[in-house]
């Protein structure tokens, strides 16, 4: 039976209303900062590294809450986690605009962290995996598709929101949207999760059970893929300067980043899920290498050669970040299971900006890009170490 037959009818209902409900949460907590960082800084006479700082901390504590609202999401399903996570973000939000100096700043940064944790990709994906089983990478694609476009609507949007009332406006803005628009999207149309015990979707379809390095394996997977999404998100139209592309150039190339992940999040929804997830995410390690090749033989003139690669790669890898596991352990236990996986992928993430800034400044583009292409790589080998399920079931 394919994935599309398993599933039962109100899928597409919930995969829209989380997928917008997601797109909402991710451009007003994680795509904040790259806009309302500057004015935040300037109003409270900061420098905007503080401020890339607080966030940073945010990160830092979503991936230590991570486990435990995995785990709240196995026992009692994702609806009401979900629902939770908008008036954390409303309440984080609202307290980012009336801040009247940093360590207020920093304490909002801090709430914001566990709304992200509560209400970004993870919690969603568990809530899938709950309501679905091992048929839910069909909805967990199309909220990834949905969701593709945070930034690109995200962005716009707080710069309008601040050049027309300003940051501290557009953080209450924000909040707002999430009461009137996240709450009822997660808390109506995203049905309970039927108990755990009793769920045929979420029962385990049997057969050999993964290796015990599987995750470990897994976890190291995330953790290199997450540093270069962090790196290349933080720095790409810089290092396409220095890499010798014009500004308008290394800015409109960098542009392509989010419609090349579209592409692949569609390719994953028609073509690529006829396979195991396993070999999606294998293709998709080596797109950011692939375009590192590119660009070292071509040089600037391939700089949006480079960024359609490595979009492309890190648009399967999104979704491969949910489906992975569901495809190795089973749904047993996804969510408590997700958030020990993306703990030290999180982690990473927040130091990539700064690590991979350090390394450009020291080393060069050339030895910085070396570094990411040999971290997707080793990724590649890790996942070649796991052999798809049907390929298990076979030898079993």
């Amino acid at each position: 039976m394919s994935a599309s037959a398993a599933m039962p009818p109100g899928t597409t209902r919930v995969v829209i209303a989380l997928g917008t409900a997601q797109t909402l949460a991710w451009a007003s907590s994680y795509y904040l900062p790259a806009i309302l960082a500057a004015p935040m800084a300037r109003d409270m006479g900061l420098s905007p590294a503080w401020i890339f700082g607080a966030f940073s901390a945010a990160l830092v504590l979503s991936a230590l809450l991570g486990p435990a609202v995995g785990r709240a999401i196995d026992r009692r399903g994702g609806r009401g986690v979900l629902a939770l996570s908008n008036l954390v973000l409303a309440a984080g939000l609202a307290l980012l605009g009336v801040a009247p100096g940093p360590i207020v700043m920093a304490a909002a940064w801090l709430v914001i962290g566990l709304g992200m944790t509560m209400g970004l990709y993870d919690a969603a994906f568990a809530t899938l995996a709950g309501l679905y089983g091992r048929a839910a990478r069909g909805p967990i694609t199309g909220i990834t598709l949905l969701a593709g476009f945070a930034s690109t609507i995200g962005w716009p949007v707080s710069a309008l929101l601040e050049d027309a009332i300003g940051w501290r406006g557009a953080c209450l803005a924000w909040a707002a949207a999430h009461l009137l628009i996240g709450l009822p999207l997660n808390r109506l149309l995203v049905p309970p999760a039927p108990p755990p015990e009793r769920s045929p979707a979420a029962a385990d379809s049997g057969g050999p059970p993964p290796p015990r390095f599987a995750m470990p394996l897994l976890a190291f997977v995330f953790a290199a893929t997450w540093f270069v999404t962090g790196a290349m998100a933080a720095h790409l139209p810089a290092l396409l300067q220095a890499a010798g592309a014009t500004p308008a150039l290394a800015i409109g190339a960098a542009a392509l980043v989010g419609p090349a992940q579209v592409m692949a999040r569609l390719a994953e929804f028609g073509l690529l899920r006829r396979f195991d997830p396993i070999v999606s995410a294998r293709l998709a390690t080596i797109g950011h290498p692939l375009g590192v090749a590119v660009l070292a033989i071509l040089g600037a003139p391939a700089a949006a050669g480079f960024a359609i690669l490595h979009g492309m790669g890190n648009g399967i890898l999104t979704i491969a970040k949910g489906t992975l596991p569901l495809a190795v352990f089973g749904p047993a236990g996804y969510g408590a299971r997700q958030g020990l996986l993306s703990a030290p992928a999180r982690m990473v993430q927040a130091a990539a900006p700064f690590a991979f800034g350090l390394l450009l400044e020291l080393a060069g583009v050339a030895a910085a890009l070396a570094v990411t292409a040999a971290l997707s790589l080793s990724a590649c080998a890790a996942l070649l170490a796991l052999r798809p399920a049907a390929a298990r079931l076979a030898k079993a």
